[in-house]
């Protein structure tokens, strides 16, 4: 996939005259009983995945409900649940520099947190030059048909989304990368081995596009489904309590590397509680046993999902810095 200088060069100057109303479909995720704080607009664009509507519908399809976790006024902490109209929400930069970035948030298949591994994820890198695109993905717990596969759908759809409507964002098709935090990490790391599984029907043109990502960056990540070492949570909600081996090893990342997976950025606490860091190790040794190239941080101290925030004045601060210098070595940018 190219784009020409000329192309391109139109594409970022019609970036800047397009209101972020104009392309808005459903709206983002919102809680109104509480503003965000000053000097944190809200994103306005968004982007529907399923223009007839995301395939699977429970018979009783879920309310979608936006919960506020934090108690300050400083900061917000949300979350969404029962998503039935799954959706990206643009981050644009005021200088694009060619690259997007897709976005999974975590949640533990349970919900898919707004702010912290999304918004604030979103503006660090738009304030770099970087499109982001924040997906708030179907969680597989709330009744779809074949469950197992609704998020990596959703990210299949939203890659290939992105790639289709690359000039409306001054981005280059091909550097489209994928990001993602803890169970949003699993999504991630789903796309970027199991970019080429049918999971779903094409719906248009969009989908006559590669999922794959131009490099990948699961943090913190659920990986593997096996039971010694799977967040359990995330395991029960995307497979369901009594999974059998065949499900557990499809549905394991590491067990699914393609020759031609995309290059890795890998970072983990080695004192996670929630999810053991040898789901990264695992990933890691099946990224390498197939020659691909993988990059992996290990902290001795963080916790689990840190995101931006819970960094400040710890060794982890550094991540994203270590995670811009990897993209730039690989050609992101």
């Amino acid at each position: 996939m190219t784009i020409d200088r000329r192309s391109f060069m139109a594409a970022s100057l019609a970036s800047g005259l397009v209101s972020t109303g104009a392309l808005a479909q459903t709206a983002p995720p919102s809680d109104a009983a509480k503003a965000p704080p000053a000097g944190l607009p809200e994103p306005a664009e968004t982007i529907d995945l399923w223009p007839k509507g995301a395939p699977g519908m429970p018979a009783s399809p879920p309310v979608e409900t936006v919960t506020e976790r934090s108690t300050t006024t400083q900061v917000n902490d949300r979350s969404v649940t029962g998503t039935t109209r799954p959706r990206m929400v643009v981050f644009r930069p005021d200088r694009p520099n060619g690259a997007a970035v897709l976005i999974t948030p975590g949640g533990g298949y349970r919900l898919v947190v707004i702010d912290k591994e999304g918004y604030e994820v979103a503006r660090w890198l738009a304030a770099r030059g970087f499109t982001a695109f924040v997906l708030f993905y179907r969680l597989p717990g709330e009744g779809w048909a074949k469950r197992q596969d609704v998020p990596l759908a959703d990210a299949q759809r939203a890659m290939r989304l992105i790639r289709h409507r690359a000039k409306d964002y001054a981005v280059q098709p091909e550097r489209v990368a994928a990001m993602g935090f803890s169970a949003g990490g699993h999504v991630c790391a789903s796309l970027s081995t199991r970019f080429a599984a049918k999971v779903y029907d094409p719906v248009d043109a969009a989908d006559k596009l590669s999922a794959r990502p131009f490099c990948a960056a699961p943090i913190y990540p659920v990986v593997s489904m096996d039971p010694a070492i799977a967040h359990a949570g995330s395991r029960d909600l995307l497979l369901d309590p009594a999974p059998t081996a065949q499900l557990e090893a499809a549905h394991s990342p590491d067990r699914a590397v393609p020759k031609d997976a995309p290059p890795h950025f890998l970072l983990h606490a080695e004192d996670d509680p929630a999810v053991p860091v040898d789901n990264s190790l695992r990933l890691r040794a099946a990224l390498k046993a197939q020659g691909v190239p993988v990059e992996t941080h290990l902290f001795a101290q963080g916790g689990h999902g840190f995101g931006l925030r819970g960094t400040i004045g710890k060794p982890v601060e550094a991540w994203p810095d270590l995670w811009r210098a990897w993209a730039r070595s690989v050609g992101l940018g």
